[in-house]
């Protein structure tokens, strides 16, 4: 049980280290974070429009029959469209948020330790491809397919995707197999 909760303790810091790095020193996201100048008149048309949520920007009511939402996409093809994550006040709550997020990351490492140790002749080679392929995995099912359909770039996470579960997979490579 130590040599899980090491691995995982140490995984999980090399997980939420790399992201500190990546969002914030590295500038990997920016792309994902544009400005505009327009910032204050945009959020002024916001505010006087919508209710806290996420929106996709035209989108039929729910309740629109089939013939309705295929006719307003139709109508839409060619012209603006949006995603919109609005909440009315801005909170700073970072403790809580790196709280969570590492928290997170433990329960993955957690998880890539335990199956990793479920493996009979598990060796550096085998750690580090199952690590990616681990990361790969939640890459291509929830970040990559979401840019496919919102045509978003999703590059800066296949970066963070290589990385971090690369380094992860070194990490348990060389701690898991020792006695």
């Amino acid at each position: 049980m130590k040599k899980m909760l090491i691995g995982a303790l140490v995984g999980s810091l090399v997980l939420f280290f790399w992201q500190f790095l990546s969002f914030s020193l590295l500038g990997i996201h920016n792309s994902g974070m544009s400005y505009t100048p327009n910032q204050d008149a945009i959020l002024e048309v916001l505010d006087a429009n919508l209710e806290e949520g996420t929106f996709f920007i035209p989108r039929a009511p729910m309740d629109a029959s089939m013939e309705k939402q295929e006719a307003l996409m139709e109508e839409r093809v060619g012209k603006p469209w949006a995603i919109v994550s609005y909440h009315k006040t801005l909170s700073n709550n970072m403790g809580m948020n790196l709280l969570r997020g590492w928290a997170i990351d433990f329960a993955a490492a957690f998880l890539l330790v335990w199956l990793l140790l479920k493996m009979a002749d598990l060796d550096m080679k085998t750690a580090l491809m199952a690590s990616l392929s681990v990361g790969l995995i939640g890459y291509f099912t929830i970040t990559y397919l979401d840019s496919v359909w919102f045509e978003t770039n999703s590059i800066p996470y296949l970066i963070d995707t290589i990385v971090q579960w690369g380094i992860v997979g070194a990490w348990l490579g060389w701690w898991l197999p020792r006695n």
